[in-house]
């Protein structure tokens, strides 16, 4: 799906259609007022008041009959530039118009598109004609807050897109329709997997067993791939004095990020945004020698940010979750050992996961920018060049990106490609000289003297919150085996007469912990068969008179037609196999 936003000749087309929107509600709604219609990534959308009107699916059939009749009118689209009396006088009836003039600086050039009896303030740009709009479509309506703010009036808000031929449309509207079918929070719900709930608060969703299944069996996955990377597992707590993030030096640069401080005893809290701080801490912990370094503190990390409520979504994106966080301390001598260690463990994942479409990106500081960047020119050139040569000796393709690194050192992210929507920072290493410095951190080197050691910070999954969005999205919800909540599922054909054998079949698997259950409800088989397809469980046991009289099962595959016969013992074996080296199987997807 193209990013319309970014796109030279789709971004003025659908800025156009967004104008052409409001001109029709405009003549089917003379008292609409008018917010905002900006180009998003895939398409448009415009802000309205109605005056207490809700928009319909009716609404909407009404609404683009009326563009398509403006689009033959086929009206010239022209820019006007005027001055801030002019606008104020020109847009004196409607609140939301004034309040974007009051907002605007004294000196700010004001430009505003007409096109037949339809102005709108504008900066642009726009196409020539309407006539240019005829491939578009309103793809969906809600409500939207003015501003955002939910103690101010409540909008209507209509989306929409518009492309120059008929067939990248259609193309776009079957992708819409691929995401809505891949959307976690759709697939979530549908296999209960998490939930949300307002009196327990907005962005803080709450892991159903399922949910919490897939959860755990990843937490132990990554946890065992540290470990044998050398890494301590650590627990520390979601709160910390607001002291702790004015020395890492959060508090300055992150504070509009965080819950609000909370006065105990005479002490300032906060929930904490990220753990770093408190593995500062750990460290500080003991004197450290230059024999016990690298140190790899790991941690599942529950974290708290405050996210604007029209920003949340599902799981992806929300207020707390959990990071798969880890914070090497290194010599500057083994950075490019423990920077290989990380690249080789992320893609070591990514193999066994099935990710195949990521990119790397390489931040590097701007030399020129004196004021941005820690300023130790010998430090930023070591670590630039030790990255740079990993990536090199290891064989990886990655991109230079010249100034987007942070203050405190350069970092590799990968770039995940979704199935559905814009690229996403999946895992992450940055380098740091600062934090250490400003924790007082230190070690003895060999020749006795105190040295400050070097921060990786490093996450493999992000969040595991988003991960797990992200992987629903990518499997449509038909997890590998050894993730799915329910991995066998046993329907005896005759409730009463098979029972007894789906019974023991059932106590078998799980003996060998694979998590099974017994579908022995007074239903017909292809009901039964038809829900566990839609449940997305990866086996499917039928077990009649045959299977009884053979010890043997007959099992379909989810997304497959075809039934395979295996003695029990072997079918167990199988399965243990298949969940023990989490292999990856093709699998026809709904």
């Amino acid at each position: 799906m193209k990013n319309i936003r970014e796109d030279k000749d789709l971004m003025p087309l659908n800025h156009s259609c967004a104008h052409l929107l409001a001109q029709a509600v405009k003549h089917l709604y003379p008292q609409a007022k008018f917010w905002v219609g900006p180009v998003i990534d895939d398409g448009f959308y415009y802000d309205m008041d109605l005056d207490g009107q809700v928009i319909t699916d009716e609404d909407i059939e009404k609404i683009e009959k009326e563009m398509k009749r403006l689009v033959k009118d086929g009206k010239k689209i022209v820019k006007h530039i005027i001055t801030r009396e002019e606008a104020l006088s020109m847009f004196h009836d409607d609140p939301y118009k004034l309040d974007l003039i009051s907002n605007m600086k004294e000196d700010t050039e004001i430009s505003c598109y007409t096109q037949g009896d339809f102005t709108d303030l504008c900066r642009g740009p726009h196409v020539d004609s309407v006539k240019e709009l005829k491939h578009f479509k309103l793809t969906k309506f809600s409500g939207a807050y003015f501003k955002g703010d939910s103690k101010n009036k409540m909008l209507q808000r209509i989306y929409g897109v518009c492309y120059r031929s008929e067939e990248e449309l259609a193309e776009h509207l079957k992708l819409l329709e691929e995401a809505k079918l891949r959307d976690h929070r759709k697939i979530g719900k549908e296999l209960d997997i998490f939930t949300t709930n307002d009196l327990v608060g907005k962005g803080l969703p709450m892991y159903l067993p399922n949910g919490y299944i897939i959860w755990e069996e990843l937490e132990n996955y990554i946890k065992g791939k540290e470990k044998k990377r050398g890494y301590h597992h650590v627990l520390t707590p979601p709160i910390g004095n607001v002291e702790l993030y004015k020395t890492s030096g959060h508090w300055d640069h992150y504070k509009d990020n965080m819950f609000p401080k909370m006065e105990v005893e005479g002490e300032e809290f906060v929930l904490r945004p990220m753990n770093c701080p408190h593995h500062m801490m750990i460290y500080a912990n003991h004197l450290h020698s230059y024999r016990d370094l690298p140190i790899r503190i790991g941690e599942i990390a529950r974290d708290c940010r405050f996210e604007a409520s029209g920003a949340l979504k599902g799981i992806e994106r929300v207020r707390t979750f959990c990071q798969n966080d880890a914070h090497l301390f290194v010599t500057k001598e083994q950075i490019g050992e423990e920077f290989k260690n990380v690249v080789q463990l992320i893609l070591e994942v990514y193999e066994e996961l099935g990710i195949k479409d990521y990119h790397f990106e390489l931040s590097l500081r701007d030399k020129e920018d004196k004021v941005k960047y820690h300023d130790d020119d010998e430090m930023w050139d070591m670590a630039e060049d030790t990255l740079r040569h990993v990536l090199d000796e290891i064989g990886i393709e990655y991109k230079e990106m010249i100034g987007e690194a942070a203050f405190y050192g350069p970092k590799l992210d990968v770039q995940v490609k979704p199935a559905i929507g814009p690229e996403i920072t999946l895992s992450t290493c940055q380098l740091d000289f600062c934090l250490p410095m400003k924790f007082d951190l230190t070690y003895v080197d060999r020749d006795g003297t105190k040295k400050t050691p070097v921060v990786l910070h490093r996450a493999v999954f992000g969040s595991i919150d988003r991960f797990i969005a992200y992987y629903l999205e990518e499997t449509k919800g038909a997890l590998p085996t050894w993730l799915s909540p329910v991995q066998v599922n046993i329907i005896p054909v005759n409730s009463e007469l098979h029972n007894s054998y789906a019974k023991e079949v059932e106590e078998l698997l799980k003996e060998e912990g694979v998590r099974c259950e017994v579908d022995d409800r007074n239903e017909k088989l292809g009901y039964r068969m038809r829900e566990a397809q839609t449940r997305k469980i990866p086996y499917n046991l039928i077990l009649g008179e045959k299977e009884i009289e053979n010890r043997t099962v007959s099992y379909r595959l989810h997304g497959e037609q075809e039934t395979t016969t295996l003695e029990l013992t072997s079918f167990v074996s199988m399965i243990v196999e298949e969940i023990k080296t989490k292999k990856l199987r093709k699998k026809k997807q709904d």
